[in-house]
């Protein structure tokens, strides 16, 4: 009999990640056996009856990776309650497996998302332990100095709490590549807010070594072996 957190078995049948299934506990929306379990230290096992939004779920055992090029105005969701354009309806029509998208890409941001139904590696993606680095095309509404720049790549403070160091090259004038290993809710828009400026587009294009490449916005792929590697490594360490 295996017995497993609730969070981490939604994000084994491909529900959410297991930050955003705290959060449909948290709304009520999962009941197990038929009682609502809003509570992070509910556990399950073989034979309970879960279920989100009113319909079952099951573990699901073929895992899938996904790499999409996101496009502005669609949200990084599983569904949306004000009827936006989710990233689903993206790969919907092609891929029958339930999946999630791992980590934020905001709805005004484009470039480089994953999904898959694998909660470890969603885990591995966008925990902060893992340092998993993640770049990004930044063009900002003007051109900060010297100072502007280096205060980014030591860190700033957002939110209560410092950001760590970041890798920061200039491209032009007011566009730079931007590396972070953090994923805090527009991290990359309110560190440019502290330097007293304004992102006017963001694109990421890598997370580790998984890179966007010349994949059409809209458009998808599965991961390569070198890919799922590179994934397998960081929740199977030698």
């Amino acid at each position: 009999m295996i017995i497993m957190r609730l969070q981490k078995y939604l994000a084994e049948c491909g529900v959410a990640s297991r930050r955003n299934a705290e959060e449909l506990m948290k709304k009520g929306m999962v009941t197990v056996n038929g009682v609502t379990a809003d509570k992070p230290g509910v556990k399950v096992s073989d034979g309970d009856k879960v279920m989100v939004c009113g319909k079952q779920v099951r573990q699901q055992t073929k895992k899938i990776y996904i790499l999409l090029n996101k496009p502005i105005g669609y949200v990084t969701t599983s569904a949306d309650n004000f009827g936006r354009k989710t990233v689903i309806d993206l790969i919907k029509n092609e891929i029958n497996t339930r999946v999630f998208p791992v980590g934020r890409l905001d709805i005004n941001s484009e470039g480089l998302l994953l999904l898959t139904n694998d909660g470890n590696i969603a885990y591995a993606l966008t925990h902060p332990k893992y340092n998993i680095p993640k770049t990004y095309i930044v063009e900002l509404d003007g051109a900060p100095s010297k100072w502007a720049i280096d205060k980014l790549k030591k860190g700033v403070l957002i939110d209560g709490a410092k950001t760590k160091p970041a890798k920061v090259k200039q491209l032009t004038n007011s566009a730079f590549e931007i590396t972070i290993t953090e994923g805090k809710n527009r991290q990359i828009r309110k560190m440019a807010q502290t330097i007293g400026f304004e992102v006017v587009s963001l694109k990421r294009v890598s997370i580790g070594l998984i890179s966007l490449g010349n994949i059409p916005l809209g458009r998808w792929r599965h991961l390569t072996k070198t890919e799922l590697n590179f994934l397998t490594g960081l929740t199977n360490p030698l």
